[in-house]
């Protein structure tokens, strides 16, 4: 059939779905081609090029066999600003950016409320922990997700399950209609919300009642292979890691040596994290029977010990390169245990990373390189010393900073009737002397559309929410750490630099070519594209094209 025909009969089935007539959902058993279940792989902070550095030429892991069977994006960038986690994971579910998802950073202020708060919490639920606490729901979420369209599509029948080791990466990705579990540090447990769950599911319950943690605390993060074989085997002490506590930063890393408080937090920080949350993810599978449904399920997978990794010893170093091993070995084993149990004929996988990483200034500076950190204790009092000056006030105008803008306390502006605009560019023009600042941008001029003539504008347009941005977006020289905690990691992603928006994508699965689609692509399409796949309609936030390329070869419908 050639592919004029093809996209006739996309085309018509399209208007069949629309007018109630045909189901959109791929139904499990109909061909051999047919997807049963998708499998979203995302590797928090893992840049474009590390895996293919990293890996040795003889590794046959799952990063290169997903590679052999699929189609690799050999340049794919985001093209947002605030490469967060939470803004990452967000945008590659709906399609959208900042402005259409509403995911302005990890954190941020209600302009109206003076409140501070993450992307995902939500005091109207509860966490369902033995510990308890504040719940998690996608609340801030102001679009669907493709998890929430197939659950739609299918009028329920579909399903879809988000696990990772971080809250907000899983809460985003599972959206409002599927069900979300992430690890909880304080009790060791994989945990949900009571906005998905009344009680925790049985089945989980099971696995947490086991303590798969408490076999690490005895463990020990060492080299997987001769250290010779290694790009970074002679530098495991360089001056700018920090490790993470009692960890160190040199190899050997024992998670359970320092404190028993500190055991299941330092366990973030090592491969061991990213082995339990695949674990889950196949109980998950099994107790739920994923893909053995009458319509295809689908399971997001974010692992998230690459990010912490990268936070505390940096992407060029030794642990990093480490993991990267750990990951491939990972991913095979994972991959090997859904071709027995689905069929990996069946699966449609996607592989890809929420955001990249630059290393930590302080390496980066003894290379030559311009680099520095940024430090909001000190260009905070920068903003309000020239304010005063400028109107001749006797109060401070600054409330909070949460990467990448700075918040003013608009209270105060209005009291001392004082025009917002003008002190937003006061503050912009502070900002724009500092070293390490290659761009201030106020809120009004953003919201006016007055961004300057600059290759930066249009990935700070698509970071900048009218009502959860704050006053002054930065984004820093290349190079340069921006974070709300000046010295608390080693290094920092968040910027528009190519460090941090390039990340790997891979799609595989049955009707998606093998090859390679060299041009630039942005994840940003993936949701669009498995839409177009999945033959549902995207997410309704979604302003991302498809990528052409992986539906060329898709099964008829």
């Amino acid at each position: 059939m050639n592919q004029q025909r093809v996209s006739h009969r996309r085309v018509f089935l399209a208007c069949l779905v629309s007018l109630g007539l045909a189901s959109p959902i791929l139904r499990a058993g109909e061909r051999a081609d047919r997807p049963r279940l998708v499998v979203w792989i995302i590797v928090d902070q893992l840049r474009g090029d590390m895996p293919w550095r990293y890996l040795p030429e003889s590794a046959t892991g799952g990063l290169r066999e997903l590679r052999r069977r699929g189609t690799w994006c050999r340049n794919a960038h985001f093209e947002h600003a605030t490469t967060f986690t939470a803004v990452g994971h967000a945008t590659l579910l709906t399609g959208g950016d900042v402005p259409q998802h509403g995911i302005a950073g990890n954190e941020w202020r209600d302009p109206v409320t003076g409140r501070d708060g993450g992307a995902v919490e939500d005091a109207r639920f509860t966490l369902l922990a033995p510990t308890g606490g504040r719940g998690c729901s996608p609340h801030q979420l102001t679009c669907s997700t493709l998890s929430d369209e197939l659950v739609l599509a299918s009028a329920g029948r579909s399903r879809v399950f988000s696990v990772s080791g971080k809250d907000r990466a899983a809460v985003l990705t599972a959206g409002r209609l599927g069900k979300a579990f992430w690890f909880h540090p304080d009790s060791g447990r994989f945990v949900t919300s009571s906005f998905y769950y009344p009680r925790e599911p049985v089945w989980a319950g099971r696995f947490n009642d086991a303590a798969p943690a408490e076999k690490y605390r005895e463990a020990s993060w060492n080299l997987r292979d001769d250290r010779a074989s290694y790009l970074h085997g002679d530098q495991d002490d360089r001056g700018c890691e920090k490790g993470y506590k009692h960890l160190g930063a040199t190899f050997p890393h024992r998670p359970g040596a320092g404190r028993p408080e500190d055991f299941l937090k330092a366990l973030t920080y090592t491969p061991f994290a990213d082995e339990l949350a695949a674990a889950f993810a196949r109980q998950l599978v099994e107790a739920e029977n994923l893909g053995g449904g009458d319509a295809v399920d689908m399971l997001i997978l974010s692992l998230s010990a690459t990010d912490h990794i990268g936070h505390a010893w940096g992407p060029e170093s030794l642990e990093a390169e480490d993991n990267v091993r750990r990951l491939d070995d990972l991913l095979a084993g994972f991959l090997g245990f859904l071709d027995g149990r689905v069929g990996l004929n069946r699966c449609l996988v996607v592989l890809t990373a929420d955001h990249g990483m630059d290393d930590a200034p302080e390496c980066a500076a003894g290379e030559g390189l311009d680099a520095g950190r940024l430090d909001p204790g000190e260009f905070l009092p920068a903003i309000n010393r020239a304010v005063r000056e400028r109107f001749r006030i006797d109060r401070d105008v600054t409330a909070a900073f949460w990467s990448p803008s700075v918040y003013l306390d608009q209270e105060a502006i209005a009291a001392l009737g004082l025009d917002l605009a003008a002190v937003e560019r006061v503050a912009a023009e502070v900002l724009t002397r500092l070293p390490g600042v290659a761009l201030a941008a106020a809120r009004s001029d953003l919201l006016a559309g007055r961004v300057p003539l600059s290759p930066l504008a249009e990935p700070l347009r698509r970071s900048f929410h009218p009502t959860r941005s704050g006053n002054v977006l930065i984004v820093p020289a290349p190079h340069w750490y921006l974070y709300h905690e000046a010295h608390a990691y080693a290094a920092m992603h968040g910027s528009p630099w190519s460090y941090d928006t390039f990340v790997p994508m891979i799609v595989a699965g049955p009707g998606i070519p093998a090859g390679v689609i060299d041009r630039t692509v942005s994840p940003t399409s993936l949701a669009p594209t498995l839409a177009s796949l999945l033959v549902i309609k995207p997410p309704s936030g979604c302003v991302a094209p498809v990528i052409p390329e992986l539906l060329g070869g898709a099964p008829d419908p």
